[in-house]
Parts: structure tokens; C-alpha cells; sequence
């Protein structure tokens, strides 16, 4: 039996990650911080187990890594999907707080960072995987806001530290999605906002297609299980928007 925890993943692409993991086999542990219900649902659907905490404290994570050992015995995969941002226009230099990056950065640097050391002697005993969800905003510059991009371009340097410093027992790999067909973006710019994002983004990317939750989960699965002799990279899951022709 392989054990996976997925923090944030109660919906969209920690959820359809989670489902994917289920589907071969893996006992999934669905971390949440505030909505019990879905991630319980999702949890009991699965088989698996939810487990609340707000990753951006040390503690808690200590917690989640705890709990799984407790009722599983073993942590095969981590995957950090749980992030945060505020929608701020990269031109609005006053849009933004010091207390806006910090928060920012908490969630979506330090509370990966944390998870990795909580869960990392068990990582090392079972020779395992961890993969963090980053964003092509990390080197287009792009994305929610300035505060955002800065933050998953910190959260690449510091898994290819991770990947250095975890060998040879873990592998350390980062998927970083385009815009994707979640729940998420409706509800952090709005719908006719994230509609008319989507139809941009679609224009403009090579593949002129946006991606799916599913999209997001099989590169996860695959650097997971698959990708044995892997480690440090980042695989970019974005219809081709990193290498779009500049307009």
C-alpha cells in the first residue's frame, strides 16, 4: 500500500489528483485548512482520510504528517497544492501590502518547505516522491499579481534546493499549471473575469486550449510514480504558454 498526502485537496486539482492516486491503488490523505465537508466527502468517496490543518503553521503540519504515519505507517508522496494569492493588477504598485507578500509567501513558500521537513524522515524511508504546484506565472512574470508570481518563482529555487539536498532517497519535482478549469478562479477575480481570462489565455497559448484539473493530476501521478529517475525538473502543464511567441 503507498500513502500519499495532498495538501489542499478537497477540490479542483488536489482533488482530481487525489482521485487519480485512488484509482491505482494509494490510500490518499486530503488535507484541508477551513471546509470540512467536501474533503470528508471526498475522503469517504476514496477511501482515504481527511485531515485538517493550516499548513502555514509548523505545528500543524507536524500534526498532519503524525496522523497519517499513525493510521497508515508510511508516507510514499507529498503533494503541495494547497497556495493562496490577492488579485492585484501588476501595474498597481500601491495594491499590494508587505503584509499581502508575507501572507502570500507563508502560504505558498514556507508552509511546502514545512510539509517537506515533516514529512521528511518518512519520505527517506520509503524512498519517496514530493512534487509542488507552482504556476507559469513563476517565469512569465504574470498571473493574479506581482506578490503571486514572486512567490511560485521562490517555490521552483527552493525544490531544486530541496531536490539537491533530499537525494538520493527523494525526489523533488514541481508541475507548474497554466490557467486551469478550477473552482479557484471564478471565485478569486469573478466569473466574467475569469471567463474573459480564459478566452485570452486560450487565444495566445500554442495549444489554444486551457487546461483541466485532470490535465494537472496525470503529470503529478507520472512524477510520482513514474518519473524514477527524475528529480529538480519542472514540467509545465500550460497548453505551451511558456513558450508562447511574445505580443
Amino acid at each position: 500500500m503507498k500513502v500519499a498526502i495532498i495538501t489542499g485537496g478537497s477540490s479542483g486539482i488536489g482533488a482530481s489528483t487525489a482521485r487519480l492516486l485512488a484509482q491505482k491503488g494509494w490510500k490518499v490523505a486530503i488535507n484541508f485548512a477551513h471546509n470540512a465537508a467536501p474533503a470528508e466527502k471526498l475522503a469517504k468517496e476514496l477511501g482515504g482520510m481527511a485531515v485538517q490543518a493550516d499548513v502555514s503553521d509548523d505545528a500543524q503540519c507536524r500534526r498532519v504528517a503524525k496522523a497519517v504515519l499513525d493510521k497508515y505507517g508510511a508516507i510514499d508522496a507529498l503533494v503541495n497544492n494547497a497556495g493562496t494569492t490577492k488579485v492585484v493588477a501588476h501595474n498597481d504598485l500601491e495594491g499590494l501590502t508587505a503584509e499581502d507578500f508575507q501572507r502570500i509567501f507563508l502560504l505558498n513558500v514556507i508552509a511546502p518547505y514545512q510539509m517537506v521537513r515533516a514529512c521528511a524522515e518518512a519520505l527517506k524511508k520509503a524512498r519517496g516522491a514530493v512534487v509542488n504546484v507552482s504556476s507559469v506565472a513563476s517565469v512569465l512574470g504574470t498571473g493574479s499579481s506581482v506578490a503571486y508570481a514572486s512567490s511560485k518563482s521562490a517555490l521552483e529555487t527552493m525544490s531544486l534546493s530541496l531536490a539537491r539536498s533530499l537525494a538520493p532517497e527523494v525526489r523533488v519535482n514541481v508541475v507548474a499549471p497554466g490557467h486551469t478549469n478550477t473552482p479557484w478562479h471564478p471565485t478569486v477575480r469573478g466569473p466574467e473575469r475569469a471567463a474573459e481570462v480564459e478566452k485570452r489565455y486560450s487565444a495566445i497559448a500554442p495549444l489554444k486550449a486551457i487546461s483541466q484539473p485532470e490535465d494537472v493530476a496525470d503529470a503529478i501521478v507520472w512524477l510520482i510514480e513514474g518519473a524514477r529517475n527524475v528529480t529538480g525538473e519542472t514540467i509545465y502543464v500550460d497548453g505551451g504558454m511558456h513558450i508562447a511567441a511574445p505580443r
